[in-house]
């Protein structure tokens, strides 16, 4: 029988319920993992494991809740004693409201900065004991390019994926010595089945005018990579930030 490159890995994706996150899920399903769906959106999350059929354990966590990550790893030791795979995946981002830095209140930056940076912190603590038990984990931190883009009009959102990356960089050093790598995977913009109100057709149109590959990037474009960035087909890869942005912008 012919095996796939996430065969009986056991692989975390958060913001699962919708978007891009959903669409890892089913890859890597397909590719033989057992993935465990988080989501505060607990009702996206059973739809998304009724959608696969298969390979779905759907469970409600709050990233940025740390009795919520504490929750999640006790049962993932309890059900399964090891995680292979992490991908940080929930963030806010389709509902910020665009504006310039200095009408940012601090709430708006609060709840970003909690989700996107504390959130990956908060889980990836919690679970790195079940990521060493696995022998050789992969954490998929997930970025954003329009970090090199130097996007205006979000910069709570901007400063959130600059940190992400940075985060990356040191978790790959502090945690190499137990097999565990730690990559960010750096798309460009995607479009999902998310409405993005807040780009207009004009600003779309624009940035793929930018590309070397003039068409939009949609979700298969992320999880063929982050399939890559579990397996073990990348062993030797880590602390690195991959850009997939169809040469938006360069690194």
């Amino acid at each position: 029988m012919a095996t796939t490159a996430l065969d009986d890995k056991v692989v975390v994706v958060t913001g699962a319920a919708q978007g891009i996150g959903r669409a890892y899920v089913h890859r890597f399903v397909a590719e033989g993992a057992t993935v465990v769906a988080a989501d505060r959106n607990t009702a996206g999350v059973q739809s998304v494991a009724a959608e696969i059929g298969h390979g779905v354990v759907p469970v409600g966590l709050d990233v940025a809740d740390r009795a919520s990550c504490t929750e999640l790893a006790e049962l993932l030791r309890s059900r399964y004693g090891r995680l292979d795979g992490l991908v940080n995946n929930a963030a806010i981002f389709s509902t910020i409201r665009m504006s310039p830095f200095w009408e940012i209140t601090d709430d708006e930056w609060d709840a970003v900065s909690t989700v996107n940076v504390k959130g990956v912190w908060l889980l990836t603590s919690a679970l790195v004991d079940l990521l060493r038990a696995a022998g050789s984990a992969s954490i998929v931190n997930i970025g954003s390019d329009a970090v090199a883009l130097g996007r205006t009009d979000y910069l709570h959102y901007i400063a959130s994926k600059g940190a992400v990356a940075a985060m990356s960089a040191a978790m790959s050093k502090e945690l190499g010595a137990s097999g565990i790598r730690v990559n960010t995977l750096s798309p460009g913009p995607v479009y999902t089945e998310i409405a993005r109100d807040t780009v207009t057709p004009e600003q779309t149109a624009a940035m793929l005018a930018r590309q070397a590959l003039p068409r939009p990037a949609g979700p298969q474009d992320m999880t063929s990579l982050a399939a890559f960035l579990l397996s073990d087909a990348s062993s030797y890869i880590t602390g690195q930030t991959i850009s997939v942005n169809g040469g938006l912008v360069h690194r």
